[in-house]
Parts: C-alpha cells; sequence; structure tokens
C-alpha cells in the first residue's frame, strides 16, 4: 500500500516482465547516459533465418546498450525473448561477445566497465545449430575474460526463462537476481520431459517446475543472489547496488569441491523434495530479497 496515496501497491509498480528487452535494459541507465550500440538500423540480422522461411530481426533479439550505471561505465546485452524464444544465433552471439571483449578492453586500460545479461532464452537458436554453439562457447570465453576485471550481473526476470548454453553463462556470472517468475535450469522444462519420459519430468506441472527451477529456489539454494520483486525500480536499484560493489570475494563457480560434495551427499533412491533440497542447500549461502 502507498502510505500517502493508498493506492495499493501492485497498482503503482512498474512491472519490469511486462517491458520489452530495449526498454529493460535502457531503465538500467542513469538518465541520458546511454546509448544503443549496433541497432536495429545497422541491420544486423540473420542470413540462416531466411532460409527456413522464418523471418529476421534487424537486430536479431539482442539489444547492446552502453552508458553509466550507478555513475560506473556499463554495458547491458538484452536478450529479446519474444522473438525465436530469446535464442542465440550466430549474430546475436557475436555482439554479445563484442560488447563484452570491448568492455574486459576498457577495463584492462583502467576504465573498468560492468555487464550486465538481461537473460530470456532457451539458449542456442536450433536453426543455426552449431553456430549458435559456438557463439555460447565465445560468449562464456569472453565473459569470464571480463569477470577478472569488472561484476558481470546477470537478471533472470520472466517470462522466458534462461536455458540451455545461457544458462552457463549466468553460473559463470559474478551476480545472478531473479525474480519469482524467472527460471534458471541447464534443460527446459520439456527437454527433460522428451529426453526421459513425463513419469520424470512432467512439462505440464508448473507447480512442480518453479520449485526446481524458479528464482524463490535457486535463491534458496544458494545458485543466484537476490530475489526481486517484479518492479522494474526494485530491479535497477538490485543492479546499480552490485555494479557499484564491484568483484565478488568468491566466485560460485569455483566452488567445485562444495557442489561435488553435495552432489555425492544425495540419496537418489528416492525422489528428492526440492523444498526440504533448499533448506539444507542454503544453510551456509548468503543471500537477500529486495521488496
Amino acid at each position: 500500500m502507498n502510505k500517502v496515496t493508498g493506492t495499493p501497491a501492485f497498482v503503482t509498480r512498474n512491472s519490469f516482465i511486462e517491458l520489452n528487452a530495449r526498454a529493460r535494459a535502457r531503465i538500467l541507465f542513469d538518465e541520458e547516459s546511454w546509448r544503443e550500440m549496433v541497432g536495429p538500423f545497422d541491420r544486423m540480422e540473420s542470413p540462416w533465418l531466411p532460409m527456413q522461411d522464418v523471418t529476421p530481426e534487424a537486430d536479431d533479439g539482442c539489444i547492446v546498450i552502453k552508458g553509466k550505471i550507478a555513475g560506473k561505465p556499463a554495458v547491458a546485452i538484452a536478450l529479446e525473448g519474444a522473438f525465436q524464444g530469446g535464442s542465440l544465433g550466430e549474430v546475436s552471439g557475436a555482439k554479445m561477445m563484442a560488447a563484452l571483449d570491448l568492455a574486459a578492453k576498457d577495463s584492462r586500460e583502467g576504465s573498468i566497465t560492468a555487464a550486465v545479461l538481461l537473460l530470456e532464452t532457451g539458449g542456442v537458436r536450433l536453426q543455426e545449430a552449431n553456430l549458435g554453439l559456438a557463439a555460447v562457447a565465445e560468449v562464456v570465453s569472453s565473459l569470464l575474460a571480463l569477470r577478472e576485471y569488472a561484476p558481470v550481473v546477470t537478471v533472470i526476470a520472466g517470462t522466458v526463462g534462461c536455458f540451455g548454453g545461457m544458462s552457463l553463462a549466468a553460473g559463470v556470472s559474478s551476480y545472478v537476481i531473479m525474480t519469482r517468475e524467472g527460471r534458471l535450469g541447464l534443460n527446459g522444462p520439456e527437454v527433460i520431459e522428451q529426453e526421459s519420459g513425463i513419469e520424470e519430468f512432467d512439462s505440464t506441472d508448473r507447480a512442480m517446475i518453479w520449485s526446481i527451477h524458479g528464482g524463490e529456489q535457486r535463491v534458496g539454494m544458494g545458485l543466484a543472489d537476490v530475489l526481486a520483486e517484479d518492479d522494474a525500480e526494485n530491479i535497477a536499484s538490485a543492479v546499480r547496488e552490485f555494479v557499484s560493489a564491484g568483484k565478488p570475494a568468491q566466485y560460485r563457480s569455483r566452488k567445485v569441491a562444495l557442489y561435488r560434495e553435495r552432489i555425492a551427499a544425495l540419496d537418489i533412491s528416492h525422489q528428492i523434495d526440492p523444498l526440504a533440497l533448499r533448506k539444507e542447500w542454503g544453510k551456509d549461502v548468503s543471500h537477500g530479497e529486495k521488496q
């Protein structure tokens, strides 16, 4: 409830999820500090989609914006979930890689430049096959190079989620922000059901899906850092805090021994309860919720 007007909070909230990728990226930056790089008027679109009777996008569903966040140089890369499920192809992968490489170059030269990844993606674009796989490898390599100098913040808000190869990019990011509506996993529900059967994973069971892949579960298990409400200013504030914080003391992706120990301790003789796993794995992690 708004204490001044008496209006319920949900009426005045500006949903981040309802924004398209370009609007999501723009809202993160300090006022009048940003500019879009390789935008739609540059016509950098996939040459492969028309061959398969798929209409391409002039920006290939990847928006790159550079400017300042909390007064610090930053670049935001947003994948448009409404175009081909936010999938990564040759052109969008090249845009991501180039943006991360330029941020790393600036950082090495003394202008520390953070990166923010807005990931609404199913992973590799199936129509571009090996080109998409190569793009994921290049993006992760560029991300690892940048994070040695500057923070890389990933935001997974909804509605597509973050799956496939781009979940690897989220996994090696410095920080991960999720909403309850967001989902994060290597394989999506439909893929698991297709490969292992409906008895293993029912892709129509939304409660089960979010209990495993959802933002509340991922933050609770320590696989993401902040659970944010679906509010544009709230998420932008969380991004600003992480950009200002700089590099973390320890990267989650380097805790190899910890995760090997946890996996070895799992009792797979019966179905593992997600809530029990969250309570067990969440004992020694630090995370927070932004309201």
